[in-house]
């Protein structure tokens, strides 16, 4: 395992520590790595799903939880936004999670901070380094579809695109780049990769034949079919993502953007010859992403089911 530390100064958000939970509820960090650990066990894919779901979530008015949100007669939640409709899960995981965590101590730990711990015991499990979790959020008691559907950067963006949605978040294209590399695992449906693999001319010819025997061409057949964002080591955090992006072998739109004559291309090239730049670079940006607008002291709460408020 790769440890980094982050020397990042925590000012916009000071609220934030590493040791939170210390005295409120010390086994809190190893009761989640306890049960990432089994649900990764149980299907590798589920490290890709917990990382995305804080990204999600911070993405939509900040890491606060709102990702977990059921609809409810007085929520519309952002399950069913287009970037998390038939694609967003692992919430029985977190279900799971926070109950055990409930058990050791009741009402303590956030649902906003299981998500950002399990993203980053998800990358170690699957051979990505670590980094210190800043823990201190609160959950919010509202979502916001109309942010999940704007805010989430969709398959098709441009480079420009991508660039824009990051900075609104504060995160630099630096950033940007390396936090895509989280595709380096995980898989993504044929709906979201079928113009690419079809329609565009930026990626490897035999890569795209291979594709389509997954992913017909017609809408609506075959829209679920899944393929992996990193076709050469699927459940391996790592560098090969931004191999695959030198060879053309992105899987959506928006991972070739990265490497297609654009700004980013040297960025790509660094981390697809040096892993530790890329690790060290990913946790960084973690950490920032994760210090998005958190709820602190006394706003929001600490929900006792991840699904609903109090």
């Amino acid at each position: 395992m790769v440890f980094i530390v982050c020397s990042i100064t925590h000012t916009a958000n000071g609220q934030l520590s590493s040791t939170f939970y210390a005295q409120s509820c010390p086994t809190a960090l190893s009761v989640v790595k306890a049960a990432v650990r089994q649900a990764v066990a149980n299907e590798k894919r589920m490290g890709a799903s917990l990382l995305r779901l804080h990204f999600h979530d911070c993405f939509v008015n900040g890491c606060d939880g709102s990702v977990l949100l059921d609809d409810s007669s007085t929520i519309t939640g952002e399950k069913t936004a287009n970037p998390n409709a038939n694609s967003a899960r692992g919430f029985d995981v977190i279900d799971t999670i926070k109950s055990n965590v409930e058990k050791a101590c009741s009402g303590v730990v956030s649902c906003a901070d299981i998500l950002a711990i399990s993203a980053r015991d998800s990358v170690v499990e699957l051979g990505g380094p670590s980094w210190t979790v800043m823990l201190g959020r609160r959950d919010s008691t509202t979502a916001s579809k109309n942010g999940a559907n704007n805010n989430i950067p969709p398959p098709t963006s441009s480079l420009s695109n991508l660039i824009s949605l990051f900075q609104a978040q504060g995160l630099s294209t630096k950033e940007m780049v390396a936090l895509s590399g989280g595709h380096t695992i995980g898989q993504a449906r044929c709906v979201n990769f079928r113009a690419h693999i079809y329609n565009e001319t930026n990626i490897d010819s035999t890569y795209s034949t291979s594709l389509q025997s997954k992913c017909p061409s017609t809408a609506g057949s075959g829209d679920s079919n899944l393929s992996p964002l990193d076709y050469v080591t699927p459940t391996a955090f790592d560098k090969n993502y931004y191999s695959n992006l030198k060879s053309k072998k992105g899987l959506l739109h928006s991972d070739q953007e990265l490497f297609n004559g654009g700004s980013t291309d040297s960025q790509v090239t660094t981390y697809a010859s040096n892993q530790n730049s890329f690790f060290s670079d990913f946790a960084a940006a973690m950490v920032k992403m994760g210090n998005i607008k958190p709820l602190t002291g006394t706003s929001g709460q600490i929900r006792k089911n991840c699904r609903k408020p109090n």
